[in-house]
């Protein structure tokens, strides 16, 4: 699950535990255990989306998703962050997981009334904390047979999802990573979401740093091993521009063309980078 752009967002400055080490703007440094819980809650995300995906079929509600995945969390002894989330000036969130449909870019409210159709493309992202700690990511399933538009959407967006992953190392920066992914999306054709930026987690669902999933290489803060935080970049057929809905939570395309979003949660380590959630 995604955060506003530039909206203040509670940094973590206690930590995870004793072994939290706090940095400059509130980022937490994870301990090796903290690592081992966040890598626990990110492989039963990732299985929560592998168990959702053969519903993902024409006629099943998105109310019906939501229904089995609250169900399957909890018979994991998990339970969803989504689910009554109400930061500042939000109303709670009503559902267990986040069903964002075709033009609807993120934060989808699941309900018996949407009913997915041939050629629908749909997002389910999911955040089931498991002892205290948050597994938060996201996948575009394609129902049925959609254009092919929507496929090379779908498609390109995991694939500058995956580049901006590629960029992040100690010593990188945070706009290595979005300048990776914008290259990718618009060397495709389609546009970046400002907007919507990824963030940190671990025992809180949302910290610093932000994520922008676009910008210019070599700026922004340094990564150090031990930053945890989301890349998942939202994709746009037409326009980034977006339109928030009354709901407070709704997100859709200004243009109400197709929008695709890719999430994992990654730690940034020693050498490289480690995807969580898989």
């Amino acid at each position: 699950m995604n955060y506003q752009n530039l909206v203040s967002i509670p940094g973590n400055i206690k930590g995870g535990n004793v072994a939290g080490k706090p940095i400059d703007r509130g980022i937490v440094l994870l301990s090796a255990r903290e690592l081992d819980k966040m890598r626990q809650v990110g492989k039963l995300a990732a299985n929560l989306l592998k168990h959702l995906e053969p519903m993902v079929q024409p006629g099943v509600s998105t109310q019906m998703l939501n229904d089995e995945a609250d169900r399957w969390m909890r018979s994991h002894g998990a339970k969803s962050a989504t689910l009554g989330y109400a930061p500042p000036g939000y109303p709670p969130f009503t559902g267990a997981i986040c069903t964002s449909v075709n033009e609807v870019v993120c934060h989808g409210i699941p309900s018996p009334k949407h009913i997915l159709r041939d050629g629908d493309i749909i997002n389910i992202d999911v955040t089931p904390i498991l002892d205290g700690y948050h597994g938060d990511t996201s996948k575009t399933f394609l129902v049925g047979n959609p254009s092919p538009t929507a496929s090379k959407l779908v498609e390109v967006t995991e694939e500058a999802m995956m580049q901006g992953i590629a960029a992040i190392a100690p010593g990188a920066r945070v706009g290595d990573i979005g300048a990776a992914i914008q290259e990718h999306a618009e060397a495709n054709g389609f546009s970046v979401v400002r907007d919507m930026v990824g963030h940190g987690v671990g025992r809180q669902f949302h910290t610093d740093p932000q994520i922008p999933h676009y910008g210019k290489k070599g700026t922004g803060l340094k990564l150090r091993p031990g930053m945890v935080f989301t890349v998942e970049p939202m994709l746009n057929e037409g326009t980034y521009e977006l339109k928030f809905l009354a709901d407070g939570w709704t997100v859709k395309t200004k243009d109400k063309k197709l929008s695709a979003q890719f999430e994992h949660t990654v730690a940034v380590t020693d050498t490289g980078v480690e995807i969580l959630t898989i």
